[in-house]
């Protein structure tokens, strides 16, 4: 972990209301890994007061990539950086997706609305180690989807406007009864409903999964003890999302 003051490159709109930062940093952009998150200042001043967590959603050389929707104050002031600015970040930080190639054969991506946001990271790596890839993208409408750096890429929509009429977690469920995939992993990120359906539908079939949370992770290493994740053993307690997480594998965790 470190904290770096990163030049910003760009931002552009690739979806409705949804953002693409680019940012300068050949540490962050060498050492992170799928899964990892990073904290940013999203101001120069003290308000808005704590940072913000964002996925990685993609390196190429020197350049490190978030993506976002304007919810409130703090993204609506990133959606306004320039090229120059300069962005206070800390990280990378988390636990990243175990990637471990002995354990599976064919990764299965599932990204609802913004929790496509680790997808093309986790994409990369898993072809850079000859996986078969499988996406799977939900958004409540067609103009939300964001598709781009993915591959063999299929989509569902509330509105029925694009691909499957449904949730992601359903397009999931008739992709794996008609493709039958070679011994699938899971690699899921999503509002907390579509990743409870997910870890339903992955423990019920004998699955491999696991899951990157979402939620308000203040300082980002475990200090304010803000994010915890209710623990599914016997002797239950909680860990921490930003510390212990965001990366869980659905066996561990309550959602």
């Amino acid at each position: 972990m470190r904290q770096l003051l990163c030049e910003v490159r760009r931002v552009r709109e690739v979806a409705e209301n949804v953002y693409v930062l680019s940012f300068l940093s050949s540490e962050i952009s060498g050492s992170v890994r799928p899964g990892q998150f990073l904290n940013i200042k999203v101001s120069g001043g003290s308000d808005p007061l704590l940072r913000r967590p964002f996925s990685v959603y993609r390196t190429e050389r020197e350049t490190v990539e978030i993506i976002f929707n304007i919810v409130g104050k703090g993204t609506e002031i990133l959606s306004r950086r320039r090229p120059g600015d300069l962005l206070d970040v800390l990280g990378p930080l988390g636990v990243p997706f175990n990637l471990d190639p002995g354990s599976f054969e064919t990764g299965i991506l599932v990204g609802g609305g913004l929790g496509v946001a680790p997808l093309p990271i986790t994409m990369s790596q898993l072809r850079a180690s000859g996986k078969q890839v499988i996406t799977c993208l939900g958004a409540r409408t067609a103009g939300q989807l964001v598709t781009e750096h993915l591959e063999n890429v299929q989509v569902a929509t509330d509105d029925g406007s694009r691909g499957y009429h449904g949730t992601v977690v359903g397009l999931l469920e008739q992709i794996i009864a008609d493709r039958r995939p070679e011994s699938p992993k899971i690699f899921g990120c999503g509002p907390t409903p579509m990743l409870r359906a997910l870890a339903e539908f992955a423990l019920g079939n004998g699955l491999l999964c696991e899951v990157s949370l979402e939620g308000p992770m203040a300082c980002g290493f475990g200090i304010c003890q803000g994010c915890p994740v209710e623990l599914s053993d016997e002797k239950g307690g909680y860990a921490l999302m930003c510390k212990d997480g965001p990366a869980f594998d659905v066996r561990t965790i309550r959602l």
